[in-house]
């Protein structure tokens, strides 16, 4: 049997990878990327802790990356790491919340072997017909879909929404057996970008609606569900943003112990992008500000790039519960 696209590039679709983590109760780490730098620093944090990867790409980053460009960045990626690294960590490449059929049949057709499709912002019925489109088209070419159920709060790229909508649970069942997703994004509290709550100093975070993801677990036992809007926004480096010249008031995230508890349950695939940006900006300013003169980006980028790398594989290790699962 001829190659897929994908497999040609060296990826692999998420199938397996969502099987192993709900038996072994981890969670996939999927990091969002847009340069380079960010690409190298996943690839080398999942290698060095053992973990299978989803490299994520929202459709801001491929305007901004060019689609034809990513495509080949991807590829480059496996191939550091199979040959520079001497890893063989299964590496996805995935579509972040695609919005029209026509975005997520341009992603199957260039090599993506996984992509999202997001209607959750449409009425109930339109997000089950737009979903189904998808899948139909995708399955076609071995690329499993992502499908969403309620709607998170918050700004990510082009992702916006004031308010949360929480999944329904009820829906659940009928939502899977009527697009054929292979996974299931839902709605348990978590929000995109790096202002996830609305506390006060001193305020803690409202904990994650488990409730609603328990009885998601009842209704469709052993399916893979996704958490969006996962980045922990790590204090150390939002405390040094702000210590170098930037301003970054009350920017609050997920608590870790939150996201592990999650990661032991159904939810096999956690999505991390604020964090990652966060360290990058932090490591430049802060390069910036003590090396006033410096103007050779691979002094800045450089070390924005290691650090990220060590936040990859303490989130691996301490948080998702995917280092050495590979």
């Amino acid at each position: 049997m001829a190659k897929r696209l994908y497999e040609q590039l060296g990826l692999v679709n998420t199938t397996e990878m969502f099987k192993k983590a709900m038996a072994g109760k981890y969670a996939i780490p999927a990091y969002n990327f847009n340069n380079m730098e960010q690409l190298q620093a996943i690839i080398m944090g999942c290698a060095e802790s053992k973990s299978p990867v989803i490299l994520q790409v929202s459709s801001g980053a491929r305007k901004y990356a060019n689609q034809t460009l990513l495509k080949h960045m991807a590829e480059g990626a496996v191939q550091m790491c199979r040959k520079d690294l001497k890893s063989d960590i299964p590496i996805a490449l995935h579509l972040d919340h695609g919005d029209t059929f026509e975005l997520c049949k341009s992603c199957v057709d260039s090599g993506f072997s996984s992509v999202m499709i997001d209607a959750s912002h449409h009425p109930y019925d339109e997000n089950v017909a737009l979903t189904k489109q998808v899948v139909d088209y995708a399955h076609k070419y071995g690329v499993t879909v992502e499908g969403e159920l309620g709607v998170l709060a918050g700004i990510e790229d082009e992702v916006k929404a004031d308010k949360h909508t929480y999944t329904d649970p009820a829906q659940v069942q009928d939502f899977v057996k009527k697009t054929g997703v292979d996974s299931l994004a839902i709605s348990i509290g978590t929000s995109h970008g790096a202002y996830k709550f609305k506390v006060k100093p001193g305020e803690s975070v409202p904990p994650l609606r488990f409730d609603i993801l328990a009885e998601v677990e009842k209704r469709l036992p052993g399916f893979p569900i996704v958490l969006h809007g996962a980045s922990s926004v790590v204090q150390e480096y939002v405390q040094m943003i702000n210590k170098y010249g930037g301003k970054m008031e009350n920017a609050v995230g997920v608590p870790e112990d939150q996201l592990r508890k999650a990661a032991k349950s159904a939810v096999c695939k956690i999505n991390i992008d604020s964090d990652g940006r966060l360290v990058v900006t932090a490591v430049i300013r802060k390069v910036f500000a003590e090396k006033p003169s410096e103007f050779d980006p691979r002094k800045y980028l450089g070390p924005a790039r290691e650090e990220l790398k060590k936040l990859i594989v303490a989130k691996n290790t301490n948080v998702l519960g995917s280092a050495g699962k590979a």
